[in-house]
This record gives C-alpha cells, sequence and structure tokens, in this order.
C-alpha cells in the first residue's frame, strides 16, 4: 500500500512538473494564459492546417489535447487540473454538464457566425436556444455492409442482421447505448427507453444474435471492414463515409426502424481562462469557408448550411450523409437517462458481452 501510495505521489509531482514547464515554456516564448487557447477535442477531428490559420489570424497560440470519450473527457474537467477553453462533447454529455455547472454561457453577440448553422440544428432539447453549445458535426449510427461479400443481399432494417445467413459477418461498436439502443429500435421501442421490461427484452434480443456477431470493437472496425474480414458494421455515418472511399462495395443504410441522430458540439468549459478567445475561435470554425474545409477532412456531416456551397456537389447531394428532414425527424438524439439509468444500459451491456463467451 505505501508502495502505491509513493508511486502516485511520484507521479502527481511529474505532472505537476510538466505542467510548470509548460507554462513557463509558453511564458518564454511570450505566450500567458490571455493569449493562448487550450482546446480539448477527439482524436483526429479537426483539421490542422485550420489551427495554424487561426493562430496567424489572431496571434492566438493554441494548445490542443485530445479524448476518446465524453465521459473520460466531463471527468478531466470536472477534475480542473487544466484550463481547458474550448472542449467537444456530445449532446446527451452537454445536458449532464449543464446540470453539473461545467459549462458557460455562451455571448452569442460574439458569435455572429452563428447565423451560418442550419435551423434544424438549433434550439435543441439538449441545449434549448443553444446558450451553451453550438454544433460541430452531426450524424447517424447505422449499417455499413459489403454487397459484394453478401451475395448482392440489400440491408435495410436492423430486423436484417438476424438473418441466419450472416453467421459471423457482423462488427459491434463497443458502445452501450449505440447497441442497446439497436437492441431498442429493433423491437420498435426508443433508444432512450428506461422501462425495466423493454431493457431485459433488448438484451434477450442481442444475446440471440450472438452467432452472427464475429467481434465487438472500437476503432478497428474500419480495417476489418475495408480488408474484408467482415461483411458488416455498426457504425457511424462520418466512419461508414471514410471506409467507402476506400471499397466501392460498401454501402450505408439508417435502418427503416429508426436509430441515433448524433450532434458533437463546442462549448466554452467553467476551466477556461480566455473566455475571449474561446469566443473568437468557435466563430471561426463556424465561418462557411472553414467549416467546409474542416468537414473534408473530417468527412463527417456539417450543420453549418452556409458551408455546403463550398462542398462537392456529389458530397452534399448523397442522402446517406446528409439525410432529408423527413428522415432526421424520425430519429432520436440520446438523452440524458441519469447516472442509474445509465449504469443499467452499461450493465445489460456487459451482460451480453459475456453472455458471447
Amino acid at each position: 500500500m505505501k508502495k502505491i501510495v509513493q508511486m502516485f505521489l511520484v507521479i502527481s509531482i511529474i505532472s505537476a512538473l510538466l505542467l510548470y514547464a509548460t507554462s513557463k515554456l509558453n511564458s518564454s516564448q511570450g505566450f500567458t494564459s490571455s493569449d493562448t487557447l487550450t482546446i480539448y477535442n477527439w482524436g483526429d477531428y479537426i483539421d490542422t492546417d485550420l489551427i495554424d490559420r487561426f493562430e496567424e489570424e489572431t496571434g492566438i497560440k493554441v494548445i490542443y489535447e485530445t479524448f476518446d470519450s465524453n465521459e473520460a473527457m466531463m471527468t478531466k474537467i470536472e477534475q480542473g487540473g487544466t484550463t481547458y477553453d474550448v472542449a467537444v462533447p456530445s449532446e446527451y454529455m452537454i445536458d449532464k454538464m449543464r446540470e453539473e455547472n461545467l459549462l458557460i454561457p455562451l455571448d452569442h453577440s460574439k458569435l455572429p457566425n452563428l447565423k451560418n448553422i442550419d435551423e434544424r440544428f438549433i434550439d435543441l432539447p439538449f441545449d434549448p436556444e443553444n446558450k451553451y453549445s453550438v454544433p460541430y458535426f452531426w450524424g447517424t449510427v447505422g449499417i455499413v455492409y459489403n454487397s459484394k461479400m453478401l451475395g448482392g443481399k440489400e440491408i435495410t432494417s436492423w430486423e436484417d442482421l438476424w438473418d441466419h445467413d450472416l453467421k459471423n459477418q457482423i462488427l459491434l461498436t463497443d458502445g452501450a447505448r449505440e447497441i442497446m439502443g439497436m437492441g431498442l429500435n429493433s423491437l420498435n421501442y426508443s433508444l432512450n427507453d428506461t422501462n425495466e421490461k423493454h431493457l431485459q427484452e433488448a438484451k434477450t434480443k442481442l444475446d440471440s444474435l450472438t452467432p452472427n456477431i464475429k467481434a465487438i470493437v472500437g476503432d478497428e472496425s474500419r480495417m476489418l471492414l475495408e480488408t474484408q474480414e467482415a461483411a458488416i458494421g455498426i457504425v457511424w455515418s462520418g466512419v461508414a463515409s471514410e471506409i467507402m472511399a476506400e471499397n466501392e462495395d460498401l454501402e450505408y443504410v439508417v435502418p427503416k426502424e429508426g436509430s441515433n441522430l448524433w450532434f458533437d458540439n463546442m462549448v466554452i468549459p467553467k476551466t477556461t481562462k480566455n473566455v475571449n478567445a474561446a469566443h473568437q475561435f468557435i466563430n471561426f470554425m463556424l465561418d462557411p469557408e472553414v467549416a467546409a474545409q474542416n468537414t473534408e477532412y473530417v468527412s463527417y456531416s456539417t450543420p453549418n448550411k452556409a458551408a455546403l456551397e463550398y462542398l462537392p456537389e456529389d458530397v452534399v447531394k448523397d442522402e446517406r450523409f446528409y439525410p432529408s428532414p423527413q428522415l432526421t425527424d424520425k430519429l432520436e438524439v440520446y438523452k440524458n437517462i441519469g447516472k442509474k439509468k445509465l449504469a443499467r444500459y452499461n450493465d445489460l451491456f456487459l451482460e451480453f458481452k459475456m453472455h458471447r463467451k
């Protein structure tokens, strides 16, 4: 026990020294908190040329850090050790961060480019009047499949995945909300359902899918689908777009029973020490040409309506990734279902994973 405590103390001291050294280095180069901006975003989720451009245009130094889950991001901000000025959480996490008083309200007078956002992505339930957040990217959760490997078989619904001919052909993403949501949607329940009976039904149905599941994976799904190790993957639309560019035999569909409509959003955490620079950066990213360049790099769908005219016509007219309002109106945004119910989702998902073994 004493060794663990000593190790923890050593790690804490090293972290503090690194933070101090970084601070001194920035100061020695003429940068202070007033002209430094620290951004916390998902990995490989911005065109870094745009960061260079922002620094050149504003004289503000950008420190860029990444996270791999909403939960990890929120925990780091809660701890308050790093003064993040801009973060990019998903919609349900914004609701949780508001509850925990981890965000500051946006000053819309400093965001004139907010007018460029498509009206259907403004004033959503997770952040009424966009008091705390601005849309960054959006998309769906759906099914990508290799029509050639499936002998021309077409997939249009979640229910199609239970076909006995698909044995050992499906990759599931390692996410409780996504996979429990798939189970619920396949039974025509809401993917935000918290009824215990419905949750048990969804878990039982997922158990019956086990023979068709090749693996439950994270980012590896891209490689496995590209190399035809599996014919089907449950993925986010942006991932589908990326891998489809590498293989013309791949198709993407949003299942007819329904699915998730997700949003990643720019916010200003309570940890900020540079509110003005945070607003400058958010407004910069809302510029139509900037948003278009970022969209071409990331491959996800932009909520910036004005940016669409700067994107290739075949991209913006592809309804797989820019679905019509008629379809998006049928999809559901993840709601903040509370810690207790989220824990129940996680427990059932873990039971499902253990059942496969």
